[in-house]
């Protein structure tokens, strides 16, 4: 048996030395010191001080766990990760795991409905996306499908509508029918279900006009006539006319323009 002689303070804060039978034996964290209850005069055996000093190596990766949790919430498959790549004991582990539950420092449907609302309030996100981003982070369904009630239907529709005008104007210079492709096409891409756009599509769509149109169609249309100049007649008509409704162009506006052009050269 040795008796603790003395305890000192760390110049870290929470960190302490203790000294056993005069001499400097091993520090600990002070919950560890609470723990254990050390204090001078107390005695201890090997099998003490070992567990003493476990406790003290587990209380350091809880510390710096702590450290990465303070920043934002996590969810509980990255605060593993986390604690695999700080080397970890595998013993340490689950302890420190229990513990972070126990105290709700780690709790993926918080953490799920933590970030759908900044999802919702920070991004032009739909729930499908954000449903992903939570599977990533292997947050189970049951969390995901939950903490969706927080970006009500109402709430997609007005984010929608701004994505929406956002890709309309990104969208501009493309003919009517590509443009509303496009953005229906976007608004998929960004998690939201394929009918919304549908709903929201009268207040969102820009009015078009009809000049702006004619000219887009005109440059594109002397464009895509002059790359097949290598071809005559009926063949070369039909080869443009398949490349500008490939571009997403009315075929009668674009037959207009084709029977325009042919009178200006007759």
């Amino acid at each position: 048996m040795a008796k603790i002689s003395k305890i000192e303070a760390q110049k870290r804060p929470g960190r302490y030395n203790v000294y056993l039978d005069g001499h400097y034996a091993f520090p600990v964290a002070e919950s560890v010191l609470v723990k254990f209850r050390l204090m001078r005069g107390v005695e201890l055996d090997q099998d003490q001080v070992a567990a003493i000093t476990t406790a003290d190596q587990q209380a350091k990766f809880y510390s710096k766990i702590l450290d990465y949790l303070s920043y934002q919430m996590r969810s509980e498959s990255e605060v593993l990760k986390k604690l695999q790549e700080l080397e970890t004991p595998e013993e340490f582990i689950e302890p420190i795991m229990a513990k972070l539950r126990e105290q709700c420092l780690v709790d993926d449907q918080l953490y799920a409905r933590s970030y759908v609302r900044t999802m919702m309030t920070t991004t032009l996100k739909g729930p499908g996306v954000i449903s992903q981003q939570l599977r990533l982070k292997k947050v189970g369904e049951n969390e995901i499908e939950t903490a969706l009630q927080e970006f009500p239907f109402d709430a997609q529709l007005e984010n929608a509508s701004k994505l929406a005008r956002k890709l309309f104007k990104r969208y501009h210079n493309q003919p009517e029918f590509r443009r509303e492709q496009k953005v229906r096409q976007g608004l998929m891409t960004k998690g939201y279900p394929g009918d919304v756009y549908d709903q929201i599509k009268n207040a969102v769509t820009p009015e078009t006009d009809p000049d702006e149109e004619d000219d887009l169609l005109a440059a594109q249309a002397a464009k895509v006539w002059r790359r097949y100049r290598r071809y005559t007649g009926l063949d070369r008509e039909r080869r443009f006319k398949q490349a500008m409704f490939r571009k997403g162009f009315d075929l009668d506006a674009v037959q207009r323009w084709l029977d325009e052009k042919q009178e200006g050269l007759s």
